[in-house]
């Protein structure tokens, strides 16, 4: 007997195996990543939504916090075809509610035809179809989350020590450690901002470079950091990643859309047009860039085209849609931090006031 319901927009529900108990609504989304599950689930641009894996069996080298993206657990709910002991202890704990024993090919199959949905869960033994339906029904669409900044964000300036000579201002709008460490491990100091700060705050760090992180939800709703941007934009070299490029965008001019179903996984080809070379990607967004602006399109996605990757060399920008720094990897494209801390060679800085 099921215990489990997964109720989807198209009207159709899911029966599966609660794994961890609990009700909650989401934004369905679907990860073709086969590793790096713990990264996922701490990484907070999966706030408000539902995670599906499409890789048939998730957990099976444990759990590691020294792994993790974050200090919690990110997404809504966790959806798989099987999930191992550890991994669902590991979200009981957390108050996540996840299931399995689900037909993911058939989910991930939905959300590639009709987009990324709402969907509502209810899991454990008082759980009955109605509640998932109820819960589906009470989800808001991603735009309608205006305050998602402040679920992800710090909430004061908070300062990772590299030991070098370069001040990295980070608006965190819903960072991964892994950006900040792969900036320190370079010999930045990364001041991390709240994704609201403001052009006071970012001013009294006197950064040699603005960077604007990875983050959930409608680049739009972010008006505060485009607000930073606008301001700094042509005084400090201005770097961002994911979200940050949709930010900095948006702010310069430019345009953002959403996607049908977004990009998430580890196997994503971006080429570089400059070089012709083509690399791998780990990517998790359901935003892009519509309109550039003022900005040079210098990457694109091997499948669709979207703009992976924007520089201005007027305006010192460097930004990409994709993650670097991602663990477990792939690794190809690490190269862009030090770019981003050779912006900071330009002797433009900006004076507190």
């Amino acid at each position: 007997m099921s215990d489990a319901y997964i109720a989807l927009a198209d009207g159709r529900v899911f029966e599966a195996r609660a794994r961890a108990p609990g009700r909650t609504r989401g934004e369905l989304v679907f990860t073709t990543a086969y590793t790096g599950y713990e990264e996922s689930l701490t990484d907070p641009s999966y706030a408000e939504q539902i995670l599906t894996f499409s890789y048939p069996l998730i957990g099976n080298y444990g759990v590691r916090s020294e792994r993790f993206e974050s200090d919690s657990v990110q997404p809504r709910a966790a959806v798989a075809r099987e999930l191992t002991d550890d991994v669902a202890d590991w979200l009981a704990g957390e108050g996540v509610p996840a299931v399995d024993h689900v037909d993911t090919r058939e989910i991930v199959t939905t959300v590639r035809e009709e987009g990324a949905m709402a969907c509502g869960i209810a899991a454990g033994p008082d759980a009955t179809p109605e509640d998932a339906v109820s819960e589906m029904e009470a989800c808001k669409p991603m735009s309608d989350h205006v305050d998602i900044g402040a679920q992800v964000s710090v909430t004061e300036p908070t300062v990772h020590e590299g030991g070098g000579d370069v001040d990295v201002a980070m608006l965190d709008c819903g960072a991964k450690g892994s950006i900040v460490s792969s900036l320190t491990e370079r010999g930045a100091d990364v001041h991390v901002l709240p994704y609201d700060a403001t052009p006071e705050d970012v001013a009294a760090v006197e950064p040699d470079v603005l960077f604007v992180s990875n983050g959930p939800g409608d680049p739009e709703n972010f008006v505060a950091a485009q607000e930073v941007v606008d301001e700094f934009a042509g005084e400090v070299p201005l770097a961002g990643i994911c979200l940050g490029q949709q930010v900095i965008t948006s702010a310069l001019g430019g345009s953002t859309e959403k996607m049908a179903f977004g990009h998430r996984g580890v196997n994503q080809p971006v080429k570089d047009l400059r070089t012709d070379k083509v690399v791998m990607t780990t990517q998790n967004h359901g935003y892009t860039v519509d309109d550039t602006g003022p900005l040079e399109v210098t990457q694109v996605n091997v499948n669709d085209d979207t703009v992976e990757g924007l520089d201005s060399d007027e305006l010192d920008v460097i930004t990409r849609q994709y993650h670097p720094e991602a663990n477990p990897g792939p690794h190809d494209s690490l190269g862009f931090f030090d770019e981003v801390l050779d912006l900071a060679t330009s002797d433009r800085r900006i004076a507190a006031d």
